[in-house]
C-alpha cells in the first residue's frame, strides 16, 4: 500500500493533503499494523485546515518530493485533523509538551510502532538555524537513524513519556469547595491582568472569555466595593473591541494576537471564540450598558448569519482560515493604501486612516505596506462618524469583492451547541427573534441526527463516527438548558437530563467516583487505552467545568437534590487544583461559584403569546443577574417571582414590577 489515502477522507485539511507526494495514512489501526509489520517508526502530523503555520510547512516540506522521498522510505505517515479528533490531539500534546516545553500545531511527533512517543516538536523548518530550530530534512535522518541503531534507547524514551502522559491525563486533585476558592482565584486572575491594554499576560494574548464571565459576577456580586473587577472587565473587551483581533468591517474576532496591544492577530476565526466572546460581550452589555459592547456582539451575530450558519439546513460552519495560500499572510484582511485610496474617495480616506491607522508602512512583516485596521482614535468631530460609517461600508465591499479564505463547514456537535447557546442569549438581548429560530432548528438537529441513547452524540452532525466524546455531549446538554429557559418547552430540559444520565454511566469515573472521563470508551490504540479527566480552558471551556455547570443549573432548575449532589461530588474532584489553574480554570471556578452563593431564580407564569407573562419572560432573559435561572410556565394570569437563595418575592403581574423586583 503506497498511495496517499486522504482523498476519500471526509476532512478538510486531510482532503487539502491529498495531493502531497508522501504517502499519508488516517488515523487508525491500519496504519499501526503496517509500521509493526514493517519495523518502522510513525511519523503523526496533527493539524488543522485554518491553521497556517500547517499550511507553511505543508508547503516547504510535505510537498517536497526529497522530504516525501524520505519519509516513504523511512516512515509510516499518519496525519491528523485536530477538530476531528481533539482526543488524539489532547493525547499526543502532552507528550510533545512533555519532550520539547511547547505544544501547538501543527504537532510533529515521532511514534513507535505501538504509538509511544520518543521524539517531536511543532513547527520544523526546511533548512536549519531557520527559526533556531533543526531543519526538516536533517531531524527525520537523524530520527530513522536513531530508531534503527538505538532501538532500546528509543524504546526507554518512550515508556517514560508515556508515563508521564498517563499520569498527566487526570487533571482531578481533591480539594474543599468554599467561597474562599473563588475570591482567591479572582486575586490570581487579578495578578495576571495587564493594566496598559486589558487581557492577561503579555504576547501572544488570547481572549479569555470564561474569565470575563467569572469576574463580571464577582463584580455583581460586591457592587460598590471591587471596582478592580469591572476595570479588568471593561478594559479587557474594550481592548480587544479597538484592536486588530476584532474584525472592524465584517465583525467577529480573529483566533489571537501576536502582540499585547491586540493590533496583529493571528487571522483565522473560530466559531468556538466567537460564541464564547459573544456571550461575554452580550453579558457585559446587560451588566454595564456599554454601548460599544452591543455594538460588538451585534457585529459577531452579522458575521455568523453572513459567513458560519447554514440557514437551510440548521448548522454553523467550524472555522474561517487565515490565509487564501502558502506565502500569505492575511493579505484578504490587510490593507495598503493604494488599495484603501482605491475604494474610498478622498474625505472618506481621509477620516478612516485616521481612525484605523492606515499608514505607508503597516504592521505586516511579510508584505510592509499591509495594515491591519485597528481603531487607533475616534474621529475628530461630530460630522466625520457617519463619513466613517459610509468608508467601512465601502472597504467591506472592496474585501468581499476578493477571493475569500476557506470555510470549513463540517457542523461539530460541540461548537455547534457553543454557538446556538450564544445565539439564544443574543435574541434576548439584541431582541432578534432570527437568533432563536435558527438556534432551536440547530439544537433539534442535534437531538435528532447526532444524539442516540445507547452511545451519547456523535462528534459531527450527519456522520455516525467518531462518537462518545464528553464534551458533545455537556455543551449540548448546556445549549439545551438555555433553550428551556428561552422557550418554556419542557423538552428541553428532559434531553439535557438524559445526556447528564448518560454521562453518570458513561463517562464517569465508578472507581472514585468523582469527575468525568473525556471519551466514553477506551480504545486500544496507543495512548487512547487512557482516559482523561481534563479540567484546564485549553483554548475550549473544559468538558468537566461545563458538567458542572449544567449540574448546578439541573439543580437549580429542578430542586432535585440527585443534581446537587452530583454537582458536590464534581466539584470537589477538582477542587485541589482550581485555584492554581488561575485563568485556565475560569469555567469550573464559574461552577464554583453557582455551587457556593445564592442562585436567583426567575418564575414567570401567564398565557402564551404576546402579553405581560410574555413581555416579563423576555425581561427576565435580557437582565444580568448572576447565577440566574428562567422557568416559564403556561397560566391563566400573568405572574412572576424571584427567588434569591431561599428568600422569594410575593408575585408581581407586570414587567415594570419585575423590573423594581430584578433592581432591587
Amino acid at each position: 500500500m503506497s498511495s496517499n489515502q486522504l482523498a476519500s477522507e471526509a476532512s478538510a485539511y486531510l482532503k487539502s493533503a491529498a495531493h502531497q507526494p508522501v504517502h499519508w495514512s488516517p488515523w487508525g489501526d491500519a496504519a499501526f499494523a503496517r509500521a509493526r509489520q514493517e519495523k518502522k517508526p510513525i511519523l503523526l502530523d496533527i493539524g488543522a485546515v485554518w491553521c497556517h503555520w500547517c499550511h507553511v510547512m505543508d508547503g516547504e516540506s510535505y510537498e517536497d518530493p526529497a522530504v516525501a522521498e524520505l519519509l516513504n522510505r523511512d516512515f509510516v505517515c499518519i496525519k491528523v485533523d485536530r477538530d476531528e479528533r481533539p482526543d488524539v490531539d489532547a493525547r499526543y500534546q502532552r507528550a510533545v509538551q512533555a519532550l520539547s516545553g511547547q505544544g501547538g500545531w501543527p504537532l510533529t511527533a515521532f511514534l513507535t510502532p505501538e504509538g509511544e512517543v520518543f521524539f517531536g516538536g511543532t513547527y520544523f523548518p526546511p533548512d536549519n538555524n531557520a527559526y533556531g530550530r533543526p531543519g526538516f530534512h536533517r531531524v527525520l535522518m537523524e530520527i530513522a537513524r536513531a530508531f534503527r541503531e538505538e532501538q532500546e534507547r528509543v524504546t526507554t524514551n518512550a515508556h517514560a513519556i508515556r508515563e508521564h502522559v498517563i499520569q498527566t491525563l487526570d487533571e482531578a486533585k481533591p480539594g474543599v469547595v468554599s467561597a474562599d476558592l473563588v475570591s482567591g482565584a479572582a486575586d490570581q486572575m487579578a495578578k495576571l491582568f495587564d493594566v496598559r491594554y486589558g487581557g492577561f499576560g503579555s504576547a501572544p494574548k488570547f481572549p479569555h472569555a470564561a474569565v470575563i464571565e467569572f469576574l463580571l459576577a464577582r463584580w455583581h456580586d460586591g457592587r460598590g466595593g471591587l471596582a478592580w473587577q469591572r476595570e479588568i472587565v471593561e478594559k479587557t473587551l474594550t481592548g480587544m473591541a479597538r484592536g486588530g483581533i476584532r474584525d472592524h468591517l465584517g465583525g467577529g474576532f480573529h483566533r489571537y494576537s501576536v502582540d499585547e496591544r491586540w493590533i496583529v492577530p493571528h487571522f483565522e476565526k473560530m466559531s468556538y471564540d466567537n460564541s464564547e466572546l459573544l456571550r461575554a460581550y452580550l453579558s457585559a452589555y446587560q451588566a454595564l450598558g456599554n454601548p460599544l459592547f452591543k455594538q460588538v456582539a451585534t457585529g459577531i451575530v452579522d458575521w455568523v448569519l453572513e459567513v458560519v450558519a447554514d440557514k437551510d439546513t440548521g448548522a454553523f460552519a467550524t472555522s474561517q482560515d487565515a490565509d487564501l495560500t502558502f506565502g500569505d499572510d492575511g493579505d484578504y484582511w490587510t490593507w495598503t493604501v493604494d488599495e484603501t485610496t482605491g475604494a474610498l474617495p478622498a474625505r472618506e480616506f481621509a477620516v478612516a486612516s485616521a481612525v484605523f491607522d492606515i499608514q505607508e508602512t503597516g504592521e505586516m512583516h511579510h508584505n510592509a505596506k499591509k495594515n491591519v485596521l485597528w481603531w487607533k482614535q475616534d474621529p475628530t468631530s461630530d460630522d466625520d462618524w457617519p463619513v466613517l460609517r459610509s468608508a467601512i461600508k465601502k472597504l467591506k465591499a472592496a474585501r468581499d469583492r476578493r477571493k475569500a479564505p476557506f470555510v470549513d463547514r463540517t457542523a461539530y456537535v460541540n461548537w455547534n451547541a457553543m454557538m446556538a447557546a450564544a445565539f439564544l442569549q443574543a435574541g434576548a438581548v439584541l431582541d432578534r427573534p432570527e437568533c432563536n429560530a435558527l438556534a432551536l432548528k440547530v439544537l433539534e438537529r442535534i437531538w435528532s441526527e447526532a444524539w442516540d441513547e445507547g452511545s451519547g452524540m456523535s462528534h459531527v452532525l450527519g456522520r455516525p463516527e467518531p462518537r462518545g466524546m464528553l464534551d458533545d455531549n455537556v455543551q449540548a446538554a448546556a445549549a439545551f438548558l438555555d433553550a428551556y429557559e428561552a422557550t418554556g418547552e419542557s423538552a428541553w430540559l428532559e434531553r439535557a437530563t438524559d445526556v447528564m444520565t448518560y454521562c453518570e454511566t458513561a463517562h464517569a469515573d465508578g472507581k472514585v467516583g468523582a469527575g468525568y472521563f473525556d471519551i466514553a470508551a477506551t480504545s486500544g490504540t496507543a495512548y487512547l487505552a487512557t482516559r482523561a479527566k481534563p479540567v484546564q480552558d485549553a483554548p475550549t471551556p473544559s468538558p468537566n467545568g461545563v458538567a458542572a455547570l449544567v449540574l448546578a443549573r439541573l439543580w437549580a432548575l429542578t430542586d432535585k437534590p440527585t443534581w446537587r449532589e452530583r454537582l458536590d461530588r464534581q466539584l470537589a474532584a477538582f477542587a485541589g487544583s482550581a485555584r492554581e489553574l488561575s485563568l485556565y480554570g475560569s469555567t469550573l471556578l464559574r461552577a464554583v461559584d453557582w455551587a457556593v452563593h445564592p442562585v436567583t431564580r426567575i418564575d414567570v407564569r401567564g398565557p402564551g403569546g404576546d402579553g405581560p407573562a410574555c413581555a416579563m419572560h423576555l425581561l427576565a432573559l435580557q437582565t444580568y443577574r448572576p447565577r440566574r435561572v428562567v422557568v416559564r410556565t403556561i397560566a391563566e394570569r400573568p405572574a412572576a417571582t424571584v427567588c434569591v437563595g431561599t428568600a422569594c418575592s410575593m408575585p408581581v403581574s407586570t414587567p415594570e414590577q419585575l423590573a423594581g423586583l430584578l433592581e432591587a
